[in-house]
């Protein structure tokens, strides 16, 4: 006899992924209409991870998405401004870190262009505030199989419950689950390199600048957080990071010192290193129907520009005001005339920015004498022309979005 099917519950909108990107769209909708039925689905438990050691370079106007949304004075305690920006080009072995390009001072009047905060804090302070509004936690549980409707896409889980409705959003990461469902292909390729990530305590205090030193094998970053520590995103050749990984931690902390030219004294690594696969993966549309991808699950890019996370949640802006306005106007959610205008937001921005980390990654990962010659002369270029510094910064800072959120403003 076949098994009898639980009854469907009916939500708004289902957000598959309960990380940073999932859990802010969560929060975004659920402030701006409270009467929308969010639903929010992740294959572990939800809840703050606190073996997560790893932090995130968020952008002005990605933390005023957090103003907007009343979290950033509970994150705001655990980060550390980022007041400038010092870029170094240099072979692996020379013993000093010749200065090319900085960036310094405020996008705004007294405010940074970034900030590093813990994904612990992220989390957290968006789970709290999440607290107070009404959405269905359906975790730990995983999707099973996603069939789109005229009117809604029905959900089912490995638990056997069931889920009507009218948009999913996948936010479920770069294997996305949701997408390969869905049938949305990817384009991209592997870089042949790997992320290692790590936290650090130094010598010389890093006065709220993050330094870029880029090397032949790939770019090597620290990040600034609170007293003198720092979060490092060294990007190695695949083959050799296991060596790398297997070093005992005095000898992890003198490779790791003499990478960054001793720029910041004696090093010591405070948290264990890991590693994660590089690799450019852009999908090819970013809905399909009655779901929106988002984060992760729509792009992965090289992170020499320290972007992964702010295109993810420029991504939870557009789509939020997307839905929110349609809603407002009595709009189907899920309708491919809503989908396709989040679509559009984000597209352009999201392939510039692949193009240039992809392209950045080409011009630094290698240490050819005529390249290195013209790189430099570049960034010296760059460098003293004030106009163009600022473009840069203001671009990454998504400072001039015209997106509400972006802008610190409610939807």
């Amino acid at each position: 006899m076949a098994r009898a099917k639980n009854k469907a519950q009916k939500l708004d909108i289902l957000i598959v992924g309960a990380g940073p990107a999932g859990l802010t769209l969560a929060l975004a909708l659920k402030q701006a209409m409270p009467e929308l039925q969010v639903g929010l689905n992740d294959v572990h438990k939800i809840e703050v991870p606190q073996k997560d050691g790893r932090a995130s370079a968020l952008a002005l106007g990605v933390t005023s998405v957090f103003e907007a949304l009343g979290v950033w004075t509970d994150m705001l305690p655990d980060a550390s401004p980022i007041d400038g920006m010092h870029i170094t080009d240099s072979s692996d072995n020379d013993l000093t870190r010749p200065l090319f390009l900085r960036f310094e001072g405020d996008v705004k009047p007294g405010q940074p262009f970034a900030h590093m905060v813990p994904n612990k804090s992220t989390i957290g302070a968006l789970l709290n505030r999440l607290d107070e509004f009404d959405v269905e936690m359906i975790a730990p549980d995983k999707v099973a199989s996603i069939v789109p409707g005229d009117a809604f896409s029905t959900v089912e889980f490995d638990s056997g419950k069931l889920v009507e409705a009218s948009v999913v959003v996948a936010a479920d990461g770069a294997r996305s689950m949701v997408r390969e469902m869905m049938g949305i292909a990817t384009t991209g390729h592997d870089y042949g390199q790997s992320g290692i990530v790590t936290t650090i305590e130094h010598e010389l205090d890093h006065n709220n600048i993050a330094y870029e030193h880029f090397l032949p094998h790939g770019p090597f970053a620290s990040l600034p957080l609170p007293s003198k520590r720092s979060s490092l995103v060294w990007s190695e050749k695949s083959k050799l990071v296991p060596e790398i990984l297997a070093m005992p931690e005095e000898e992890l902390a003198r490779e790791i010192e003499r990478k960054m030219g001793s720029s910041l004294g004696k090093v010591k690594v405070l948290a264990p290193a890991q590693a994660f696969p590089l690799r450019l993966q852009i999908a090819k549309e970013f809905v399909a129907d009655r779901v929106a991808l988002i984060g992760d699950a729509a792009h992965v890019v090289h992170p020499i520009a320290g972007q992964g996370m702010n295109l993810g949640l420029k991504d939870v802006a557009a789509l939020a005001e997307v839905l929110v306005e349609a809603v407002r106007h009595g709009q189907d959610l899920g309708s491919v005339e809503v989908l396709e205008r989040y679509q559009r937001l984000r597209r352009f921005d999201t392939g510039l920015m692949a193009l240039a980390t992809d392209a950045l990654n080409v011009l630094f990962s290698n240490d050819q004498p005529v390249v290195r010659v013209a790189r430099d002369v570049g960034l010296g270029l760059v460098d003293r022309a004030p106009f163009l510094k600022n473009a840069f910064i203001g671009h990454a800072a998504a400072a001039n979005d015209e997106l509400r959120l972006l802008k610190g403003l409610p939807l």
